[in-house]
């Protein structure tokens, strides 16, 4: 855990609420779990009013500090399953400071369904640390372990911690950008809900294992929803997710799939930061395969002014928050270590019909702000009383699942050439462009509004792919939409590089 993960869930925990304790029901009473348990509970909720977060905890928890709550820890020995030795354990987090609101979480083993009880015993505290009553208080989160990188180590895999927040690692990577289960209403002037998981079912795994099934209720003021994850570690960690959505009133700016990350700056966006590292960004694009066949890579920004990006697209192939620089000398950061930082994949199953890809970039001043957001927005509303089913798979990697024929664009440098123009160098790599007569590429360059000169492609001996560059005017302009790509006899090679300029 670290200080932006905290902050990020100040900010998410104000629309946050409380499963009614687990149903209501005692694990006696409880019917056996099946594939629709979750789902009936969600369907049930969103036909209630929207009953306010229990927030309830001792005072002492309530004035936790930053370093008070970093101080507890849950001990590894108690992880649930871990005297089992099975492929998959999980630690639990402890209620305070941000994390106000209580999460319930249940095991599921041979249908039936146990809670996870609250031990003050589970944990460690720090000194300085105020004393409170030994009661059931739940819990604020949980992380899975498993072996990644070693056979006989049980990594931290990925965990679920504030509002609707979850991210994971592959092998070989550290955390970086998040998940959520559901955005409302990003980026409108009303200002932006923030749904939360309230409770967790998470199913005993067998002893060879290679996935852990985790399910998920999730209730907002505006829609309830039941989550369904199948999370697969590895070189790729992968998460299934199988989501039911049950609106309480009519969801005209849903956010599916969201995930967000941070910029903060860049080689085309770093002239305002006075740092001795080249970057710093958890992510530096976004890729998108549209549904039209298209390859669109978009550098990230941190603007001076929020950025709105609408991609409009019909049954999208999918898209996601790369990190694409894995070179340690383009970050020089030996502390966050930002070129180990995973990427982020959406993957639809099914037809998903007319939308649009929404990016967000919003100005940020320190990197511990997730200044980044990007979604898929249905276009017609998601309608209240009715039921709306999603399924899709989350690539947590260094890559996109898929394979690219395509050349890709690696790197966005931007200079000055005068007060009136900028020089734009774009880097490409690909084996499409291997043993090309360089005669026969040229980039394809437009711009909106503004005059586009000097375009020059040629290989870059050093990387062994190839430079793009071009100068465009920029006197005057609020902002600039400028699009390139290469070209081999009018036919595409690389994917369509797609920028935002904004003095």
């Amino acid at each position: 855990m670290n200080r932006r993960q905290l902050l990020r869930g100040s900010a998410a925990v104000s629309a946050a609420a409380i499963l009614p304790r687990a149903a209501d029901a005692q694990p006696s009473a409880a019917p056996p779990f099946s594939p629709s348990y979750v789902r009936e509970l969600a369907r049930a909720l969103a036909a209630k009013p929207f009953a306010a977060p229990d927030e309830k905890l001792p005072d002492a928890l309530k004035t936790l500090n930053y370093d008070q709550y970093r101080s507890i820890r849950f001990a590894p020995e108690k992880a649930l399953w871990r005297a089992e030795k099975l492929p998959f354990e999980v630690q639990f987090f402890h209620r305070g400071f941000f994390y106000k609101n209580r999460v319930d979480i249940f095991q599921v083993a041979d249908r039936s369904v146990t809670p996870v009880s609250y031990r003050r015993d589970d944990f460690s505290f720090g000194e300085g640390l105020g004393q409170w009553p030994d009661a059931d208080l739940g819990f604020a989160g949980f992380r899975i372990h498993a072996p990644i990188n070693k056979p006989d180590y049980y990594d931290e895999l990925c965990v679920f911690l504030g509002a609707s927040y979850f991210r994971a690692v592959a092998k070989g990577q550290t955390y970086g950008l998040s998940a959520r289960g559901l955005a409302i209403d990003t980026g409108e002037s009303k200002g932006e809900e923030f749904p939360v998981f309230k409770a967790f079912w998470l199913e005993k795994p067998a002893p060879n294992a290679s996935s852990m099934v985790v399910h998920a209720l999730l209730d907002s003021k505006s829609a309830a929803a039941s989550y369904r994850f199948t999370i697969r570690p590895g070189q790729t960690t992968v998460f299934d997710v199988e989501m039911a959505l049950y609106p309480r009133i009519d969801l005209e700016h849903a956010g599916l799939a969201p995930m967000t990350s941070m910029f903060f700056f860049g080689p085309n966006d770093r002239k305002d930061f006075d740092d001795f590292r080249p970057a710093v960004h958890d992510s530096d694009g976004l890729s998108i395969f549209n549904g039209r066949g298209e390859q669109l890579w978009r550098p990230l920004n941190n603007p001076h002014d929020l950025q709105v990006s609408s991609f409009a697209d019909v049954n999208p192939g999918g898209f996601g928050l790369m990190q694409r620089e894995r070179n340690y000398l383009a970050y020089q950061d030996l502390e966050s270590s930002f070129e180990t930082r995973p990427s982020l994949w959406f993957e639809p199953i099914g037809d998903w019909g007319e939308g649009a890809v929404k990016l967000f970039e919003i100005p940020t001043k320190e990197e511990v702000h997730d200044n980044i957001a990007a979604l898929w927005q249905p276009q017609q509303p998601l309608t209240a009383k009715s039921e709306h089913i999603f399924t899709y798979r989350l690539h947590w990697g260094t890559d996109a699942p898929k394979a690219d024929a395509l050349a890709r664009f690696t790197r966005t440098g931007i200079g000055s050439r005068g007060d009136d123009s900028k020089l734009f160098v774009l880097e490409l790599m690909g084996d499409h462009l291997k043993g090309v007569d360089p005669k026969a590429i040229k980039g394809v360059v437009t711009a909106e509004k503004a005059d586009i000169s000097n375009i020059v492609t040629q290989p870059n001996p050093v990387t062994g792919g190839w430079r793009l560059s071009f100068q465009c005017s920029v006197k005057g302009q609020a902002s600039i939409e400028l699009r390139a790509f290469l070209a081999q006899n009018d036919a595409p090679v690389s994917e369509v590089w797609i920028y935002r300029w904004t003095p």
